[in-house]
């Protein structure tokens, strides 16, 4: 399984790890082009081997795919590399993607696009996330398409299903309304600290994007009255007033989400936009979230949904905080919507090892 990085990697794992209970026999090498992946996941037991795929040439790709001798080759998402791809097409090996995702300004669907259309011709199988996408590949002749939707959606139910309670997160929160701000960069943090500086009621846990202690420093001049969470772990006490949970390790996320009332998810104010807001999503709490989203079918659908609240300044998030902390209806039609989509949207995994199975690409 080749992912560039590690959100490609969280997309690919439900079908690597639902393969590895399937076929014991084989053995799994899990490739990575990006350091942000590599250097997370290098230690993955999932597989028998991680490491960096070579650079994409012609003598590279050909040594690596005799040197490997593949069964299957499953792709995630995008990253299309030339040599490999046509490389495993001569030697006749199934490639699959894995949640694929497709816009009418790619390449492949410009009238100079027939080089990248001839990759596209590399795999046996294009399992995508939307329709949108079958249709623009059925529009240049491919019918090996599958709308399944996005692997994600059971990776983020698998962990839900597998929450393991945090001790010290729930004496933080007690009984309090509770916030859980994730993956924040700087521009999320200016929008939310006026808030927490003036409901000292309210719980707040802010779990950073980076957690260098310059940012560390920044948070901490930004909300009034906080405690790190490698100081409140050890003894589980601070001043009366603090209301702030700067969390400064990296793995606890996605269990955080469990303990909010309202989840908000950073880098909706920078150019990169929001990060995931499957793991908020999944437990049943609304999802607010910055203005730059155009770009994540799951954000712009949890906001159609109305498990999803954009908002584009710290006014709009106070008024969309107070609406969903005060009118309990209001709250639970979008704590319900989040819940109800990311369930309905699970399956992925599912459709892809039935085609594994159905068409004997792997043998048990």
């Amino acid at each position: 399984m080749h992912c560039a990085s590690l959100g490609e990697f969280e997309q690919g794992r439900p079908v690597l790890e639902a393969l590895r209970s399937q076929y014991p026999g084989y053995r799994i090498l899990l490739t990575f082009f990006s350091p942000s992946g590599y250097e997370v996941r290098k230690n993955y037991p999932g597989a028998d081997i991680v490491t960096y795929l070579p650079m994409d040439s012609k003598v590279n790709a050909m040594r690596f795919i005799n040197m490997v001798n593949p069964s299957l080759v499953l792709w995630v998402k995008y990253e299309y590399w030339y040599y490999y791809l046509t490389g495993l097409r001569k030697k006749q090996v199934p490639v699959l993607l894995i949640s694929g995702i497709f816009r009418k300004d790619q390449p492949f669907f410009k009238w100079y696009g027939r080089l990248h259309q001839y990759i596209l011709e590399s795999f046996s199988r294009l399992f995508v996330q939307n329709e949108a996408s079958e249709q623009l590949l059925n529009g240049i002749g491919f019918k090996q398409v599958t709308v399944n939707g996005d692997t994600r959606f059971d990776r983020v139910a698998e962990i839900a299903a597998q929450f393991q309670p945090l001790p010290a997160i729930e004496a933080f929160c007690g009984n309090h309304p509770v916030i859980v701000a994730g993956s924040t960069w700087d521009a999320d943090e200016e929008e939310l600290d006026h808030y927490a500086n003036t409901h000292p009621e309210i719980r707040f846990i802010i779990a950073p994007h980076e957690i260098e202690a310059p940012h560390l420093h920044d948070i901490e001049k930004l909300f009034k009255h906080t405690i790190r969470y490698s100081e409140w772990s050890k003894t589980l006490k601070a001043d009366p007033a603090v209301n702030t949970l700067i969390i400064d390790n990296i793995g606890m996320l996605s269990k955080l989400y469990h303990y909010a009332t309202i989840t908000y998810i950073g880098g909706g104010f920078g150019k990169e936009g929001v990060h995931n807001v499957l793991e908020a999503a999944v437990y049943g709490k609304p999802v607010v979230f910055g203005p730059v989203y155009d770009k994540f079918i799951e954000a712009d659908e949890l906001v159609e949904t109305g498990g999803g609240i954009s908002i584009e300044t710290a006014l709009e998030l106070e008024e969309v905080f107070n609406e969903l902390l005060q009118d309990r209806d209001e709250y639970k039609k979008a704590a319900s919507a989040a819940a109800q989509y990311v369930a309905s949207k699970t399956g992925a995994t599912q459709a892809v090892t039935s085609y594994i199975q159905e068409n004997r690409l792997l043998t048990s």
